[in-house]
């Protein structure tokens, strides 16, 4: 018997005892977890399809590990402009091996209580939070040369909203914040962002400025 199944957000054909890599679950290492989203359902000739799911199927798994995948190189280069940007990613992933396939009868009223309690306080409670980071507390990290508006945001968002918390961060940190809160910044290079906002944070401004006029797509000349 094998299935199709959905795990946080990509569909993969699995069968008993099968190992598969998936985006990083929240469950702790050793503990067991179900996925309810099952599209389809073969055994030997018979073929069950959902519309989109199967009413009462289910996967079960264990959580083995957690890991990260191999690196990913990303590399950008504008021709004539003296622009280049390089810089790595690796995938936050969970191995689990699956331990069963129900093709009906499975109880799954439970989570999604869970779940319907769970969101709307999440939901609220993290614009309540944002707007505590922002209002009034908030540098201009836009002028943090490579800052533009949306990594400026991501980084108030992660916590990091002056350029004295910047300063002490490690470019790996701060290249981290960007991949997680959008793969569009991943590429960013975050190399000397710490050093200019120790020189912001320092108010020496004319030192930032000079520091920016060496820097070559984010690296230093």
């Amino acid at each position: 018997m094998y299935a199709i199944v959905e795990i946080a957000g990509h569909q993969f054909k699995v069968e008993k005892d099968q190992k598969v890599f998936v985006n990083r679950l929240s469950t702790e290492e050793g503990k067991k977890v179900d996925f309810d989203n099952v599209l389809l359902i073969g055994d030997g000739n018979n073929v069950t399809l959902g519309a989109p799911a199967i009413d009462g199927a289910q996967v079960s798994a264990k959580v083995l590990k957690h890991l990260k995948g191999d690196k990913v190189i990303v590399f950008k280069k504008k021709r004539r402009k003296g622009y280049r940007v390089k810089n790595g990613h690796r995938q936050a992933l969970t191995e689990i091996v699956i331990e069963g396939i129900t093709a009906s009868g499975a109880k799954k009223a439970a989570p999604k209580k869970e779940t319907k309690k769970a969101e709307p306080k999440a939901e609220k409670a993290a614009p309540k939070a944002a707007a505590k980071k922002v209002t009034g507390k908030a540098d201009d990290l836009k002028k943090i040369e490579g800052a533009g508006p949306k990594a400026a945001e991501a980084l108030v968002n992660a916590g990091y909203e002056t350029f004295a918390k910047v300063a002490k961060a490690t470019p790996e940190e701060l290249s981290n914040v960007l991949s997680e809160a959008s793969s569009r910044l991943a590429h960013i290079v975050t190399d000397t962002w710490p050093k200019q906002a120790k020189l912001a944070a320092d108010g020496k401004w004319d030192e930032l400025k000079e520091l920016q006029d060496r820097l070559d797509g984010g690296i230093e000349k």
